[in-house]
């Protein structure tokens, strides 16, 4: 089984380009860019709750702190919030307004407080990408994304191991795809 695609700008444009043109953009857009940009996986996303991302003020937490049940190896962790995200995630809660605090993030339109399970969100991410064009994307594809963006900026495999939420450093060295302008700028170190 081959790794999921990760996108480049130019294709993660596209994708939102074309969710900004359906139904339910603002919500299909903040549970795209939770996976872009904060590297969570599909499940995670699924699981937070209203509770889990807003503060007692109302306002997006910059850490969001996960319970070993929202996670995939059962382990607690905290998913840092960039401002972009929080920006995103903002702008979602002003449109979508929902009173209970306790129910789910994402609404489905036939499970409105339930939500999204990590197999419907899987296969919703699968079906964007499918519409898009964009060939090997799936669920994972912004997880990925996340990983090998930061470790193109030099970020270090531990730090993205943690932001991951990956007991092992060599499951993380699997994430980070390289390109031929990666090598061509690498070797121009020297």
């Amino acid at each position: 089984m081959s790794q999921a695609k990760t996108l480049t700008q130019p294709e993660l444009r596209r994708v939102l380009d074309y969710v900004a043109t359906r139904k339910h953009a603002a919500r299909n857009r903040a549970m795209l860019l939770m996976t872009h940009y904060s590297g969570m996986r599909v499940g995670e996303v699924a699981a937070m709750r209203i509770d889990d991302v807003l503060d007692a003020d109302g306002k997006v937490r910059s850490e969001i702190r996960l319970d070993a049940e929202q996670t995939k190896g059962n382990y607690a962790r905290v998913v840092f919030v960039n401002e972009k995200l929080q920006k995103e995630l903002t702008k979602y809660l002003s449109l979508y307004a929902p009173v209970d605090h306790a129910q789910k993030l994402f609404y489905t339109q036939k499970r409105m407080k339930e939500g999204f399970n990590a197999n419907t969100l899987t296969q919703h991410f699968h079906h964007l990408y499918r519409k898009v064009g964009i060939e090997g994307a799936s669920s994972h594809s912004g997880r990925r994304s996340f990983i090998t963006n930061l470790a193109a900026k030099g970020v270090g495999v531990r730090v993205l191991m943690s932001l991951a939420g990956h007991r092992n450093i060599a499951t993380t060295q699997v994430y980070i795809d390289c390109n031929d302008n990666q090598k061509r700028a690498a070797v121009e170190l020297v």
